[in-house]
């Protein structure tokens, strides 16, 4: 989908990544019944990055930093 956008074959693997990631994020949040706060606390991060996270800001979130997001969770 994102090389459809005209992203490269590298930027669209790791958009594709990324958006995998925030999806997984997204769905233990829920399954959990976390509110952003709690979900911010889990996951060491502020409760605007959950919103960030919960809205879909792809853009404001590295691989990197959604991997510990990840394992913070215990889910990976």
């Amino acid at each position: 989908m994102f090389a459809d956008l005209g992203f490269s074959p590298a930027e669209s693997a790791n958009l594709r990544r990324r958006s995998e990631t925030m999806t997984a994020l997204r769905s233990f949040i829920d399954k959990e019944g976390l509110t952003q706060a709690d979900a911010a606390k889990l996951l060491n991060v502020s409760q605007p990055r959950i919103s960030d996270l919960t809205r879909g800001k792809i853009s404001r979130f590295s691989l990197d930093t959604l991997s510990k997001m990840l394992s913070d969770a215990g889910v990976a």
